[in-house]
This record gives C-alpha cells, sequence and structure tokens, in this order.
C-alpha cells in the first residue's frame, strides 16, 4: 500500500519538476533576448538623447513595466481567491493525507537510497557531489527555489477563538484562513 503511494508521489514531484524544466528552458532564451534588446535600446537613446536622459528613460520603461506586471500578479491572485472560496464552496476535500506528506518529504532520501543501491551508484553520487561543489552558488539558488515551493503546515489545527468562546470550525479543504495567518488584515 505504502509502495504505491511512494511511487505515485515520486512521479508527481518528477512530472512537476520536468514541467518547470521545461518552462525553464523556454524561457532562458527569451530572457537572454530581452536583456540583449534592452541593451541595444539603451545605446540607441545614448545615442539620440546623451546618457543620462537616456538611463532616465530606460528606468521609466522598466518601472512601467513592474507597475504592470504587478497589477497582471495581483488580478492573478484575486482570480485563484475565488476560485478558492468556490472550492470551498463546493466542499471538494483535496486534502494531502499526512502518509502522501510523509513519502513527499522522503522522496529525496529514498532517491539517494535507490542512487546507492545500484551499480556504480556511489561514483555517480561522488560526481554530483563534486558538480555540485563546483556550482555552489547555483545549487544554493536552486535549493532556495525549492524552499519556495516546500509544503508548509499550519502550527495548529484549530482555529482561533471568535472572541463569544466559540471555536471556529476549519475550512472545508483544509486550508487556512488569510486573516488567520496575517492579523493585521
Amino acid at each position: 500500500m505504502l509502495a504505491g503511494l511512494i511511487n505515485s508521489a515520486k512521479s508527481a514531484v518528477s512530472a512537476l519538476l520536468l514541467q518547470y524544466v521545461a518552462r525553464a528552458s523556454v524561457a532562458i532564451p527569451f530572457v537572454i533576448a530581452a536583456g540583449f534588446a534592452l541593451a541595444a535600446c539603451t545605446m540607441m537613446l545614448v545615442e539620440r538623447f546623451g546618457q543620462i536622459a537616456a538611463y532616465w528613460l530606460v528606468a521609466g520603461a522598466l518601472a512601467v513595466v513592474g507597475v504592470v506586471a504587478a497589477a497582471i500578479v495581483s488580478a492573478k491572485e484575486e482570480i485563484e481567491e475565488e476560485a478558492e472560496q468556490a472550492a470551498e464552496a463546493s466542499d471538494t476535500g483535496e486534502v494531502v493525507s499526512d502518509a502522501a506528506a510523509q513519502a513527499m518529504v522522503q522522496a529525496p532520501v529514498a532517491a539517494l537510497g535507490a542512487l546507492f543501491s545500484i551499480p556504480g551508484g556511489t561514483a555517480a553520487a561522488l560526481g554530483g557531489a563534486r558538480l555540485l561543489a563546483r556550482n555552489w552558488p547555483l545549487a544554493i539558488l536552486v535549493g532556495l527555489i525549492g524552499l519556495l515551493y516546500w509544503p508548509s503546515q499550519p502550527e495548529h489545527s484549530e482555529r482561533a477563538d471568535s472572541g463569544e468562546g466559540e471555536s471556529v470550525p476549519p475550512q472545508p479543504n483544509g486550508r487556512a484562513d488569510v486573516h488567520e495567518l496575517r492579523p493585521g488584515l
């Protein structure tokens, strides 16, 4: 029973990882191209308006792009919040079980165990360790990005008292209330 659950968790993690690698491999050339385009536009503006005015124009354009991106992200978050409320209303109950969460946490250890158990696995692990040692800043960056997606559990399962002495029951899909996580809202 647990073997099937672990295999399911492994396949889900590998599918998610491959999806992000595919997205990153598509995005990297566009990011590099955008950098060169920005440099070319800056040089063109320097020739036409001079250095100070050109850099102010580039800074203003990047600020406008940042404001537009912030507006798009804000709209996306509102849509996600509405979808979350709709999921609560329909009582989806899609909550990760304790066994599945434990399997996801133990997946890296299981992958290392599988690596060491195959012939030549120790040499491959040492080669990977050398590769990480040579590229430690990149490894730290990837680790920090991984921490952004790491699942977190609230410290307590019961909600705070509502003030009248009654505790508020948890939401149907197990998510915490935004006001509970950020009391200032």
